[in-house]
């Protein structure tokens, strides 16, 4: 899962993506909302953590406006802010924010609000995701092969999530680049093989009946393997 943290004090920024990244996240980070909307158009992502006092402008504005956008209308998005007026709150989310947390918070809550929100209907973490004899439940984090809990890393995790949702259609490597890594890490050219090495070796040792196929050029394609 990938977050979009958009937060101008640097301090909080780092606890908070610290915290965040420790957790099953990939985060990109903005100090402003034209870098938030430089960053939104190389990437997507599963959910945006908002401050609403931000240098150039009001969060609540700006989120007005990226709700009317085909890209960010189902995101969801969780206001991080210290306006605590109950009145902030209530125009928050009526505006179209998920959640509304107000500093200071705790990374532990803050977690389960981001968990909470991608477990609505769907949101990323809402389905079970199934494909000949593997299960991955996506709130759980947790991978089953023949109903044996198979360990991955969490990044392998994030890969095998991307793939079963497309399962049968190639996903491009541009995007599982952009999913997988923040672009604030630091990654080689091979990174991504490494990765799909390392998963389809751990599903051949759990006898999963799926084969991750490479399509040159393009990207990588899961299926049932051919009997």
């Amino acid at each position: 899962m990938k977050a979009l943290l958009i937060e101008d004090n640097v301090k909080i920024s780092n606890l908070v993506a610290s915290g965040i990244k420790g957790s099953g996240f990939e985060v990109d980070r903005a100090f402003s909302l034209s870098e938030a909307e430089e960053i939104m158009a190389l990437s997507t992502f599963d959910v945006i953590v908002l401050d609403l006092n931000l240098p150039d402008g009001d969060g609540i504005s700006w989120l007005k406006k990226i709700k009317r956008w085909d890209s960010c209308s189902n995101v969801p998005v969780i206001v991080a802010t210290a306006r605590s007026d109950l009145n902030d709150r209530i125009i928050g989310l009526d505006t179209g924010a998920d959640d509304y947390i107000v500093k200071p918070f705790e990374i532990g809550e803050l977690l389960a609000r981001m968990r909470a929100v991608l477990r609505r209907p769907g949101r990323g973490l809402s389905a079970v995701l199934s494909v000949g004899n593997i299960e991955f439940d996506a709130a759980a984090w947790r991978l089953t092969v023949c109903g044996q809990m198979v360990a991955l890393s969490r990044r392998e995790m994030a890969l095998l999530q991307i793939l079963l949702t497309r399962a049968g259609h190639v996903v491009a490597r541009e995007s599982l680049e952009q999913t997988l890594y923040s672009t604030e890490a630091e990654f080689t050219p091979n990174a991504l093989e490494v990765l799909v090495s390392r998963l389809r070796r751990r599903l051949s040792e759990a006898m999963a009946d799926v084969s991750i196929h490479t399509i040159r050029g393009v990207g990588y394609l899961l299926r049932l393997a051919q009997p």
